[in-house]
């Protein structure tokens, strides 16, 4: 706990994604006071392709949770 996923889609390289991943997750290990330890960071690449039922039946399905939402529609 806790634990982030990311979801982009690919292009991006392994240290780019290992670079972003350590970020966020010194970033929440300090904000929530966690060990970074405790902290697990996960990738997963959408296709553009796939974006849009991605968007409605993940993101905007659980919309209530966002604390940021996403300036853009599909």
């Amino acid at each position: 706990m806790p634990h982030i996923q990311i979801n982009c889609y690919p292009g991006r390289t392994e240290e780019i994604k290992q670079n972003c991943a350590d970020k966020v997750a010194a970033t929440v290990a300090e904000t929530l006071g966690c060990n970074i330890s405790s902290v697990s960071v996960a990738f997963k690449e959408i296709e553009q392709a796939d974006w849009k039922d991605f968007y409605n039946n993940t993101i905007m399905a659980d919309k209530d949770a966002l604390y940021i939402k996403p300036g853009y529609e599909v």
